[in-house]
């Protein structure tokens, strides 16, 4: 049935249905009232039906007419925001998708200077814990936290992060050797890939028992040690603005190793590094890391194979 019925009638259908007249559909579609009136006599023709009843002066739907505009209407509604979708695409538009930390903590409040450096770009960003599924074209970036799951795409591992003990500036009185810790209330982030045991190993100590409170996002466990509420084991990339305020301190800076290891990556599909939007965001965002990130000189090195996402969690943190 579908391959006998035009899609000019289809369209002249819809614009007559949805303006209530011949003569204004014409108008829209650059045609004659009589040219779609025959368009949608064919099509009633074709479906064996009628779509309109027809007076001088106005033209309403059938039944059938309503039931067919609830489908074709959807369906042109959807096909417009397609279009749309597509053409704001230009060399303008750079769609991104994040971790919601990293998005939260450390892209968000840096847009301003890459709106600032590129004044004729414009930026999408998304962050939820799914990862972009690049075949359905909702994103030309991604940047991920752990391993990507996505396949053929071009992979760039962002700088090393450090992660060590954050606390605010009350708790970190009574913190001068790793030691004091154990007199803490130790906040977990359970999707992190560096977890508490690995940095107790890495300063020569067993772990203790844990209890208390736990978060599935580092932006709620950085959020609550600043707080005052505990101390957190956490990147002093994505608490770079708490570091900054003076909310949090590292309080064994100097005195334990930290733990550094690539966290984030970028991902992108291969197509994608040739549009000139895409290509200015990724140069400026590795360029931005690359400029802030500051080699500590008592660390330990976690090589990516070691550092698995946790069985049953989605580590897009």
């Amino acid at each position: 049935m579908l391959s006998n019925v035009p899609i000019s009638a289809i369209r002249a259908f819809e614009a007559a249905a949805r303006t209530g007249s011949f003569r204004d559909a014409a108008n829209e579609l650059h045609l004659t009232p009589s040219a779609v009136s025959h368009a949608i006599r064919k099509l009633e023709d074709t479906l064996r039906t009628v779509l309109f009843e027809r007076s001088a002066r106005s033209v309403r739907l059938t039944p059938a007419g309503e039931n067919l505009m609830r489908h074709t209407g959807a369906a042109f509604d959807q096909l417009r925001r397609g279009l749309e979708e597509v053409a704001a695409r230009g060399p303008q538009l750079v769609r991104v998708h994040s971790a919601p930390s990293f998005a939260a903590q450390w892209l968000a409040p840096r847009l301003a200077q890459f709106l600032a450096a590129y004044p004729k770009l414009e930026v999408r960003l998304a962050a939820n814990t799914d990862y972009a599924r690049f075949s359905n074209d909702d994103f030309d970036i991604d940047i991920v936290y752990g391993p990507p799951r996505a396949e053929g795409v071009e992979v760039v591992p962002l700088p090393e992060e450090t992660v060590t003990p954050l606390c605010s500036p009350a708790l970190a009185k009574s913190i001068r050797k790793p030691a004091d810790l154990l007199d803490q209330t130790l906040i977990r982030s359970d999707v992190k890939q560096v977890q508490w045991h690995q940095w107790f190993t890495a300063n020569g100590m067993e772990a203790p028992a844990l209890h208390g409170m736990r978060f599935d996002r580092s932006f709620l466990a950085i959020a609550t040690a600043a707080e005052g509420l505990g101390v957190a084991l956490e990147s002093t990339l994505l608490a770079e603005r708490e570091l900054a305020s003076g909310r949090l301190v590292a309080p064994l800076t100097g005195r334990a190793n930290d733990i550094r290891y690539v966290g984030h990556r970028l991902i992108y599909p291969r197509a994608s590094r040739q549009r000139s939007a895409v290509r200015a965001f990724a140069d400026w965002l590795v360029a931005q890391l690359d400029s802030e990130n500051a080699i500590s000189p008592r660390s330990t090195n976690l090589h990516n194979r070691d550092l698995s996402p946790m069985q049953g969690v989605n580590a897009n943190d």
